[in-house]
């Protein structure tokens, strides 16, 4: 598949770029990768027509200023470049997150991924300290949800963690399928993929809740994410700036899910709520 990248300048930093790809997601684009001046976002070139940009509000607003250059991806250069780029990560010493060609080291949890075009290698802000969060909560049978799953990386550690069963969700195809391909080159059995959004979730009850996405997105499912957590269950949140957190927590409060505490990095917020 080809695809097209768009590489967005965006003024002001960093609440512009949060606006913006929140607005393109709707949209069709698929993946987005932030950079100091702004960010690069891909949508597969068939789904890509030019009067898509009259739907983004953001791009009217005086207040902002965005320009772009576009060109056109080959999915082989594509997965060359990650291979370029993409390094190993170590989390609190404990944890590992590397793809097939990286050598191995002696860690507690050795995640290997192929990230592709899909979101979650650790190397951004937010599924780093997911990541963290999960390392340091007890998940040992627990039922968990990775809702927004990307590569399906925090599903992989729920399950080295212990937990079981697992479900791990995501709207973008390419995501679903990068999900069960990490899930079985970590050979994962009790993680279930599926491809979709929170409509999944009617009628099912879930210990820990994962949900790495945006604000927006956040913002409209918290309702069901309560709806489906146990009681004294965790909802761990992350895909927001800490400017956000206020409006996040209250959202949650108003579905029965108290702050407990959060994780920072770079502006980048990971909250754990507790379902009261």
């Amino acid at each position: 598949m080809t695809y097209l990248e768009f590489d967005f300048k965006v003024s002001p930093l960093p609440i512009g770029s949060e606006i913006l790809i929140a607005e393109l997601g709707e949209v069709g684009f698929e993946s987005f990768v932030e950079n100091d001046s702004g960010f690069l976002a891909y949508i597969p070139e068939q789904d890509f027509v030019e009067n898509v940009f009259k739907e983004i509000q953001l791009l009217k607003n005086p207040d902002f200023t965005i320009t772009w250059d576009a060109k056109t991806i080959e999915q082989q250069n594509w997965n060359s470049e990650w291979e370029k780029n993409f390094h190993p990560i170590k989390i609190d010493n404990q944890c590992m997150v590397r793809a097939p060609f990286h050598e191995k080291e002696e860690v507690q949890y050795d995640i290997i991924i192929e990230p592709k075009m899909s979101f979650g290698t650790g190397h951004h802000e937010t599924t780093h300290m997911m990541l963290q969060h999960i390392l340091n909560y007890d998940f040992e049978d627990k039922s968990v949800l990775d809702m927004g799953c990307g590569t399906g990386i925090l599903a992989i550690l729920a399950e080295m963690r212990g937990a079981k069963p697992i479900e791990a969700i995501d709207i973008d195809n390419w995501c679903y399928l990068n999900s069960i391909e990490n899930v079985e080159r970590n050979n994962c059995v009790n993680i279930k993929v599926f491809e979709g959004d929170s409509n999944l979730l009617d009628g099912k009850r879930f210990d820990i809740i994962i949900a790495n996405i945006n604000r927006n997105i956040l913002l409209d499912d918290i309702p069901k994410y309560s709806r489906c957590l146990s009681k004294e269950g965790l909802l761990f949140l992350s895909g927001f700036y800490e400017s956000d957190l206020k409006t996040i927590s209250s959202k949650c409060d108003e579905y029965s899910l108290e702050y407990a505490h959060n994780l920072e990095k770079n502006n980048w917020v990971a909250a754990v709520y507790r379902k009261r």
